[in-house]
This record gives structure tokens, C-alpha cells and sequence, in this order.
């Protein structure tokens, strides 16, 4: 252990703690922008400066450890002095429209800056102009960028996929598209990790709230909207309610008040996706001489566009289902229009998603299963919603829970959990045991591919058949785990991988909680509804089976193929659409 004092405290620590660290262990709390912790610990921003007694330059905290008897200073007149200095100097090369900016409110800058209490800046104010692609799910704001890289390293270090690098020199330095490219010709899975770890605003998703309160406003239209799994474990956070508080019957209620017409559960259409692709996969090992393994989920949109750009000769080992978003907008507008006996053309299908990915997603060309435009209209992320009740002015405290509406508003625990890393293989494993057996298993039998790691594996007896699965979430961990794949050196039958690290819980389209990683806090959200769920297990869904008598007829029917089922190699990885892009290298609004 380490003796030392911080501001006039007498504290220890273990040794090789880092400044930053040591006065985070004793509640003194150090303003910092850049640093991620074992991400970004490179100290660029300058702003977590403190003086040490004996030495006569102020150190970065983030990146310095400490010393026995070291004397600290973390809020010194010399130290406030340097500090002010480097913020004023960031804000000089930073559009500073607090009021029009997507974090305003929720910015590591403005609260900074705030503290020192900066109310003009003494320098000259250059800002960076750059194209970007007008409509693309992405968004770069080149005029917000602080030059903090958390970016680069994240995208780098965790998703494994460096698409952002420094670019220019000198006062001209800043971040852009790596190898000089326009982000649609990257290889950039869109899942939003870059956005979710900027301290400002200078990368967002694209806003198409606008579009769902025109819809809303077109009395011919019939609004249905689902949501997404893990939303309901993460849409209270920036609304300032507890998350025991904010319940997904109180979001329903919300979703009422904005005036959706009909509100349904993507846990419904996750139930459906386990009927589909563990159908499929009992297929593919009755088959296994002709069939490819092993066989990846395919679900996660961020997933699909990295192995159709890193591995496209591995496409076909991707299951043919849906994901639970596009199986539902294809049932919304087919079997629901023909319960409701209208045209499908008027309905306008909203989904609420932890994910930006899922925007890309529902533009896609073979997203039609209805025949008539997009099977999913407009993609929102948590965020968007919960901005879009803000606008509508709900007071959130007082809202009662309310139910979704039927029949495919009904989900089981087993569809819950897709929210969670592992929870899609866990699912399936429930639906693929009765399948075969007959007989529901424990529905925790499988709670093994449940976990932290990024790379989890484990093996399971179904009916005297040993099934060997892998779970993986982050793109880093899904290369490492395709590589041994290609290599031989692992043997699987099953894989799940999400593209955002802790499955969609974690995804790029939640609320933003600076230098907080709370993936698993809502994970574990989402296994505690699965466990407390009457209804445990896909195949018992009543509305699942309905559906099937009514409609469907049977898993890997002609028309469950025709609507639920999609050749993942059939469409074109960058689809030009004009109607959500434009035309590419429009300037954005604000430049």
C-alpha cells in the first residue's frame, strides 16, 4: 500500500494506483474528458491536471501513479488556473449551441466548463468544416469534436474495426474516417459504440423522430409500434426515474399518451425468431453432411454487416431468420393487417431499438416481405424515444402502467433475454430441448452461456446429442472467435454474437452515461423479468402458436420462409437509399 495526501486528506491505496483512481477511492473527484479507463488513458485533453508538492509542472492525473508521500493538489489556484486555460482552449475549436446540441444537458464539456464557471471565451473561435453523408444512421459532427480519440480506441480496442483515425496536422488535427474514406464506403458495422463513448455531441444517431409525428399526425395512417427488449430496461435513465420505477407497462402508457395506436412487445416477434432459427438449427444437424457450421444467429444487423465486410465467405454459415424487429414489422403488416382487415399500406410500423444499426437494417431492400415499402417504417432509438417524450411534455412520475395490446403483445421470459448477451442462445437451447424431446427442460438449464466474458462457450446434452455452442459479444471478440473458427482450433455447432459488448443492453442506441459501462446492470434487469415471467419458454407462447394456426401454418413453412426468412447473401451490403440518405456528400444543416 501507498501513503500519500490528496487536498489536505491523508488517504492509501494499492500500489500503482493511479492519481485519477486514488482520489476516486476517497470521494474526490477529479474533472476529466478524454480518459476511458484501459482504453484511453493518454491524457489529451489536459483537464484532469494536478500539482504535486516538489514538482513544478502540473501532471495529468489519468495516466500518473502514485507515489509514498506524495503531496496532491487537485483543485490548487495554479491547477484551477491551467485548467480553465486547456477547457477555454477546447471550446475555442468546439461549436458551443449548447441549445441545439443532442447532449445538451448530458455533456462532460458543458458540465466542466459550467463548473469553472466559463461564461465567454477569450479566444478566436475556429471550427472545422467537413462533408458528411446527409441521412446516413450515423452522425458526425466534425464542429463538436474535441479531439478526445475515445473514438479511435474504442473502435480500435474493443470492436476491432478502426474506422476513425487522427487526420490533418498541427491546428488542423482532428478525427475523421480512416484511409480518407466517406463513412458509407467504410466497413463500419454502425453499432454506435463510438457514439455512446463520445463525452460530447459530436457523433449521434440520426434523428427521424419527426417522421414518427408526422405519421402520428396523418389521421389515415394506423401507428403500430414495438418495443425492443432491452429498451425496457434502460428508457427511464435519462428521464431521471428508478428503474424499478420505470417499468416497460409505464413506457407503454408513454407510448399511449404520444398517441400510438396500437403498442406491441418485440419479445413477441423474439419468440417467433426462436420457432424460426431453432427450427433451423435442428434442420441443419439432422443434415449436418450438407449443411454449414457452424451455424451463427442472426439477429444483430451490427453482426451481419461486419461478416458480410470481414468474412463474406462465411455468409452462408449465418442463419436465414429475421431479426425479431423485421419478423415483426413483416407480421404487423400481413397477419395483423389481416386481423385488423386493412390495407397494409396503411400501416406505419415504429420500432424502438437499443441500436442504430437497426435503422440500417430496416432500409434494406429485402426488408418487404409485405410488398409494400418497408416492412419496419422508422427505427428510434432509446434515446429518441425518451427525447420524444420529453417533447410531448409527459410527466414520467405520474404515469401508470398500463398493458400492450394484443395479440402480439404476449412474450415470454425466453424473449425477454434476447436483450441480454447469451439470452438468444439461451432461448433457443429452451425451444430446441422441447423440439426435440418433448419435455421442457429446467429453464435455467442452459444459464451457462450466461456471463461477463466477452467469449463464452459451453456444451449441453439434448436427448443424447452433445450440442457445443459459443457465445461472443463485441466485434473484437467475434473476430477472435471467427478466426478460430477458420482456423480449426474450435469446434461449435451453435454461435451467438452481438455486436455491442453485453448483447443489445449495451447497445449504441441507449442513454449515454458518461464513463459508466451499464450493459450488465441492465442485463441483469432482463434475466430477473425472465425469471419472474409465468411464461418461460417461445413455443408456449399462446400468441405464437395462434399465429402459426392461423397464419403461418408451421415453422420453416413456405410462408414462414417467404416472410420471416431472408438469404443473407441475396442483398448488396451498401444499398444506396435515396429516401433516408440523399444525395451522398450533402453538407449537413449545421455546416
Amino acid at each position: 500500500m501507498v501513503n500519500l495526501i490528496i487536498d489536505n486528506m491523508k488517504v492509501q491505496v494499492p500500489e500503482g494506483t493511479t492519481i485519477l483512481d486514488a482520489a476516486k477511492m476517497n470521494n474526490i473527484l477529479i474533472p476529466h474528458l478524454c480518459y476511458l479507463k484501459d482504453l484511453n488513458e493518454i491524457g489529451a485533453c489536459r483537464v484532469c491536471v494536478v500539482e504535486i508538492e516538489g514538482i513544478n509542472r502540473l501532471v495529468t492525473a489519468c495516466n500518473n501513479v502514485v507515489d509514498e508521500g506524495m503531496v496532491i493538489y487537485t483543485n490548487s489556484p495554479k491547477v484551477r488556473e491551467a485548467r480553465r486555460t486547456n477547457v477555454e482552449l477546447i471550446l475555442s475549436q468546439h461549436d458551443a449551441r449548447c441549445a441545439t446540441c443532442v447532449r445538451s444537458g448530458n455533456c462532460s464539456l458543458q458540465t466542466i466548463a459550467n463548473d469553472l464557471g466559463i461564461l465567454d471565451i477569450p479566444y478566436n473561435i475556429d471550427l472545422p468544416r467537413a462533408d458528411w453523408t446527409e441521412g446516413f444512421p450515423l452522425v458526425r459532427n466534425y464542429e463538436k469534436c474535441i479531439k478526445c480519440m475515445r473514438c479511435v480506441q474504442v473502435c480500435d480496442k474493443v470492436q476491432d474495426m478502426h474506422i476513425w483515425d487522427v487526420a490533418n496536422t498541427g491546428s488542423r488535427t482532428t478525427v475523421d474516417v480512416s484511409l480518407n474514406r466517406r463513412i458509407e464506403e467504410s466497413d463500419c458495422a454502425l453499432c454506435g459504440q463510438c457514439i455512446t463513448h463520445c463525452p460530447v455531441g459530436a457523433l449521434r444517431e440520426r434523428d427521424d423522430t419527426q417522421k414518427v409525428l408526422d405519421a402520428l399526425a396523418d389521421e389515415e395512417m394506423i401507428t403500430v409500434v414495438q418495443v425492443a427488449p432491452a429498451v425496457r430496461a434502460a428508457w427511464g435513465e435519462s428521464l431521471g426515474i428508478s428503474r424499478e420505477f420505470a417499468t416497460v407497462k409505464r413506457l407503454v402508457a408513454a407510448l399511449r399518451r404520444i398517441g400510438f395506436d396500437y403498442i406491441f412487445d418485440t419479445d413477441f416477434a423474439a419468440d417467433l425468431t426462436i420457432m424460426e432459427e431453432g427450427n433451423e438449427f435442428l434442420e441443419r444437424l439432422k443434415n449436418r453432411s450438407t449443411s454449414k457450421f457452424p451455424m451463427f444467429t442472426s439477429c444483430c444487423p451490427g453482426w451481419v454487416r461486419f461478416m458480410k465486410t470481414q468474412y463474406p465467405d462465411m455468409v452462408d454459415h449465418l442463419s436465414t431468420a429475421k431479426s425479431p424487429q423485421q419478423m415483426f414489422g413483416a407480421i404487423a403488416k400481413t397477419y395483423y393487417a389481416q386481423l385488423l382487415n386493412v390495407d397494409p399500406s396503411k400501416i406505419f410500423c415504429v420500432s424502438i431499438m437499443p441500436c442504430t444499426a437497426k435503422k440500417y437494417e430496416a432500409s434494406l431492400s429485402v426488408m418487404d416481405a409485405a410488398g409494400t415499402g418497408r416492412d419496419v417504417d422508422v427505427v428510434l432509438t432509446t434515446r429518441e424515444i425518451d427525447r420524444l417524450i420529453r417533447a410531448e411534455h409527459i410527466d414520467v412520475t405520474t404515469l401508470e402502467e398500463e398493458e400492450f395490446d394484443q395479440p402480439l403483445g404476449v412474450a415470454s421470459g425466453a424473449g425477454v433475454i434476447f436483450g441480454a448477451t447469451g439470452g438468444v442462445m439461451e432461448a433457443a437451447l429452451r425451444s430446441a430441448y422441447y423440439l426435440v424431446t418433448k419435455e421442457n427442460p429446467d429453464p435455467d438449464a442452459f444459464k451457462d452461456v450466461r456471463g461477463r466474458e466477452g467469449w463464452r462457450e459451453a456444451s449441453f446434452d439434448i436427448d443424447g446429442t452433445t450440442v457445443k455452442v459459443a457465445v461472443a459479444s463485441g466485434l473484437g471478440n467475434a473476430r477472435k472467435l471467427v478466426e478460430a473458427v477458420r482456423k480449426g482450433t474450435v469446434d461449435y455447432d451453435f454461435i451467438e454474437i452481438m455486436a455491442c459488448p453485453g448483447g443489445c443492453a449495451g447497445g449504441g442506441g441507449q442513454p449515454i452515461e458518461d464513463g459508466k459501462e451499464l450493459a450488465y446492470v441492465r442485463g441483469e434487469i432482463l434475466y430477473g423479468l425472465d425469471k419472474i415471467n409465468n411464461l418461460r419458454f417461445s413455443h408456449e407462447n399462446p400468441s405464437i402458436i395462434k399465429c402459426y394456426e392461423e397464419f403461418l401454418g408451421e415453422p420453416l413453412s413456405h410462408k414462414s420462409h417467404e416472410l420471416l426468412h431472408t438469404d443473407q447473401k441475396e442483398w448488396a451490403l451498401y444499398e444506396k437509399d435515396e429516401e433516408q440518405y440523399g444525395k451522398y456528400g450533402k453538407q449537413l444543416a449545421y455546416e
